[in-house]
């Protein structure tokens, strides 16, 4: 199976599941939260988030949350992308704990041919739900993608096609 996809390959309307989930560790939380220097103890100090917080103990850091969402996408909706354009309305509605996992479907909202006509920009919205079905985050998301005659890499194909 190809890596990504062209601009034709998309249609509006259509629902994409992204698979595998990913359940997240604390390893995985504390090292993200350390690492872009977000040093909230709601993230990595186990004692106060568990008598001090209403949920009584940690949440996974949301950035992580979106960074691995977006990760889960990149197959799908963006694989063959000239540049991701933009990212926009992420919005956060549920706590995710260690040891949750989240999955990812994006709609395909919008496509659009652009001016130069060998490439196209495509919208989506994706949801995340967890392990029990709750929506944990949503977002918009823009790709401009090429379509299947765009000249890269020689002969419009990618080094593993």
């Amino acid at each position: 199976m190809a890596y990504g996809r062209f601009f034709e390959d998309f249609s509006v309307g259509e629902k994409i599941k992204h698979w595998p989930g990913r359940t997240i560790t604390e390893t995985d939380d504390t090292w993200f939260s350390l690492l872009c220097q977000n040093d909230n103890p709601l993230h990595i100090d186990d004692n106060y988030s568990s008598k001090y917080t209403q949920h009584g103990q940690r949440l996974t850091n949301g950035t992580l949350v979106f960074a691995i969402a977006v990760g889960q996408t990149v197959r799908d909706l963006s694989g063959r992308a000239i540049a991701n354009l933009e990212y926009e309305k992420v919005t956060h509605h549920a706590p995710v704990f260690h040891g949750d996992t989240i999955y990812t479907e994006s709609e395909v909202l919008e496509t659009r041919v652009t001016s130069k006509g060998d490439r196209g920009t495509v919208l989506t919205e994706t949801v995340v739900k967890n392990q029990d079905g709750t929506k944990v985050m949503s977002f918009l998301k823009r790709v401009l993608v090429p379509m299947k005659h765009h000249e890269t890499m020689g002969e419009g194909k990618l080094p593993f096609d």
